[in-house]
C-alpha cells in the first residue's frame, strides 16, 4: 500500500493530518518531501520572471506593444442617430 498524506513536524514526530488506518506497531517505510509554503500572492510570477529572456525577440516586443495599444483603445462605439 502506498499513501500520500500531509503532516507537520514536531521534533522527531510527524503529526499526520489524517489516520493512516494501520495497526499500532505496524512497521512502515517513510519518504519525506518538504512542501512549498504558501507564499504571498504574486511571488510565483516573480520567481519565473526572466525564464523566456534567452528566447525573447524584438518581434515579441512589437506584438506585446500592439496588444497594449489595442487594450487602451475605447471599447465603446457611437450609436447612429
Amino acid at each position: 500500500m502506498t499513501k500520500t498524506l500531509q503532516g507537520v513536524v514536531h521534533g522527531k514526530v510527524i503529526e499526520l493530518a489524517e489516520d493512516l488506518g494501520l495497526s499500532e506497531g505496524q512497521k512502515v517505510d517513510v519518504t519525506v518531501r518538504v512542501r512549498e509554503t504558501n507564499s504571498e500572492w504574486g511571488q510565483g510570477i516573480l520567481r519565473s520572471a526572466g525564464a523566456m529572456a534567452p528566447y525573447w525577440t524584438d518581434e515579441d516586443d512589437r506584438i506585446l506593444d500592439e496588444i497594449e495599444q489595442e487594450r487602451r483603445r475605447p471599447s465603446t462605439r457611437e450609436i447612429p442617430e
